[in-house]
This record gives structure tokens, sequence and C-alpha cells, in this order.
């Protein structure tokens, strides 16, 4: 069995984030230099705002393709607002039955309110194996 692990003891803290502000282009560009899928939207406070995926990126295009408006904007206009979190805090196994009971891949970690890193599938599965290791 796995003794109790904090999520804080394997997340990863240095993450690609983006502000509302950010140029819609500019957020795309290092999420293709960068290879992810998504990144955190933080304020000027580093309180989580959203979170901006591929998804959101193609629909946001496709609408201004659709309506044949200029293409652009900023982050702001087409990040996912509402995201689950989970806190620094948490027991590794809260999250690895969020990850298997609702599909997620990553979820943002929060300490009062602000981000403090991601915890993936990956992430708990290296807690699993350190903790399965003899000795």
């Amino acid at each position: 069995m796995l003794r109790s692990v904090k999520v804080r003891d394997y997340m990863t803290e240095s993450l690609v984030t983006f502000t509302p502000q950010t140029d819609l282009f500019v957020a795309i560009n290092q999420l293709l230099e960068y290879r992810i899928s998504g990144a955190p939207v933080v304020d000027e406070q580093g309180l989580l705002a959203g979170i901006l995926s591929e998804a959101d990126c193609l629909r946001s295009i496709l609408t201004l393709t659709y309506h044949e408006e200029e293409m652009g904007g900023v982050v702001g206009d087409c990040m996912t607002r509402r995201v689950e979190t989970i806190d620094y805090d948490a027991d590794i196994i809260a999250v690895a039955k969020i990850f298997t009971e609702q599909g997620r891949r990553r979820l943002p970690v929060v300490h009062r309110g602000k981000l403090v890193g991601q915890i993936s599938r990956c992430d708990v599965l290296r807690a699993v194996e350190e903790f399965t290791q003899p000795g």
C-alpha cells in the first residue's frame, strides 16, 4: 500500500503560463515550441484565471474565420475559465482517483488560490514506482 504522499512532493513547478492579456498567436507559438497541449493562465497576483488548450485556440480561430473577422485576440477571450484544481497538500491517491474516474491527464496545483505547479498522470506513476522500490 502506498503511504500518504502529497501532491507537492511530485508536482512540476516550472510551467509555461500565460496571462489573459497574452496575444493569442504568441501563446499558440509557445504551445508549439514547448510541445504542450495547454497551459495555465494566471492574473497579476499569480491566481489561476483559466487554462488555454489547443482546443480553445482552434475554436477561437474557427469562430473568427467563420465570421470573417481578423484573426488574433488575446488569451483571455478564448481560454477555459472553469478549471478543476487540486490543492498542493492533497494526497497523491486523491489525484489518482480523479485521473482514473474523470479521465483527466493533468491538474493545476494551487495553494491559497495561487498556481504553484501541475501534477500529471506521469507524476503519480513516478510516486508509485518510487514507493514500490525495496528499501
